[in-house]
């Protein structure tokens, strides 16, 4: 059972290998570890984050990959590389083949595992809308949560619905690599930003610390997977980068922007109080240091920016 995991077998490949696929196979398969960092978007709401945090990463992540490797480990087992490519489930052709009468556990193993990625994504992804919209980057709808549950319903509802969006493509693969060369554009932001963080304000608190080798370790091998997959899927990689562009001039016209006209004002604050009586949605409680959030522009750069509405109805 062991014959396509023989180095002669495991290492012939069906294509003459290539950079650019190679990258693309890495971003594909990135896509099962892509939720390691969805933690650090609720922060602010786990119990002690400083000592919680790094120890729920540091079980978490092993754990997964001791369990993905061990899994892909039974698919070649069992199966061949041609069976794999023509299966459209693997998980389930894998279980037809190996458990016999109680292969009906392996659809149900995952439905569950996709339900619990889901719910994981849209729990964590929505704190994106609702942090950028009290920071005055979004409609300050997006900045409010439910009067009882406290659960920001405006962000989830717009997590789903760009989801949503997102699928009308139909094609698994492409969106893989769409998705997967998004977010590992902005994780190598994100990381950079760490560098220059630590360059520029180095006395800045910071419980949590990490060898700069680690992050020029992660920023080389990143630009050069996001380059050959550029160079090898240029249209599906440049029409993420043409949707991250339009971000620019919304930022300059909804954040940058001075005195905003009248007429934009009106509608964010109709579509504030819409949105307020459908979802009955408030302010949270601001913290005692936070200004009260009733500003109207944008504020000078650098400082806490309000949401974009005028005062919102309770």
């Amino acid at each position: 059972h062991s014959h396509w995991l023989s180095p002669s077998q495991a290492f012939s490949f069906l294509h003459p290998p290539s950079v650019g696929p190679m990258a693309l196979a890495f971003l594909q398969g990135s896509f099962a570890y892509g939720g390691w960092n969805f933690l650090n978007y609720v922060t602010e709401e786990l119990v002690d984050p400083h000592r919680n945090l790094p120890r729920a990463i540091a079980i978490s992540i092993p754990l997964v990959t001791a369990v993905y490797v061990l899994a892909n480990v039974a698919y070649a087992t069992a199966m061949s590389p041609q069976e794999l490519l023509d299966s459209n489930a693997v998980a389930v052709t894998f279980g037809e083949r190996v458990l016999g009468p109680i292969a009906w556990v392996m659809p149900l193993a995952v439905a569950l595992s996709t339900f619990g990625g889901v719910n994981g994504s849209l729990f964590t992804c929505s704190r994106l809308f609702y942090a950028g919209a009290r920071e005055g980057h979004l409609p300050a709808l997006l900045a409010m949560i439910h009067a009882e549950r406290l659960t920001p319903i405006p962000a989830l509802l717009v997590t789903c619905v760009s989801t949503l969006l997102m699928l009308v493509t139909g094609d698994t693969y492409t969106l893989i690599n769409y998705v997967g060369f998004v977010n590992y554009l902005w994780y190598g932001v994100t990381v950079a930003a760490l560098l220059v963080l630590r360059w520029r304000q180095p006395h800045l608190p910071r419980p949590l610390r990490v060898s700069p080798v680690f992050p020029v370790v992660y920023l080389l091998f990143w630009a050069a997977l996001l380059l050959f997959s550029l160079w090898w899927e240029p249209l599906v990689c440049g029409v993420g980068l043409g949707i991250m562009a339009t971000g620019a001039p919304l930022y300059l016209l909804g954040v940058r922007w001075g005195a905003r006209p009248p007429a934009l004002r009106r509608a964010l604050d109709a579509l504030t109080r819409f949105g307020q009586c459908l979802c009955m949605v408030v302010y949270p409680a601001p913290h005692s240091e936070d200004p009260a959030p009733h500003s109207e522009d944008p504020a000078p750069h650098g400082e806490q920016r309000q949401p974009l509405t005028s005062q919102p109805h309770n």
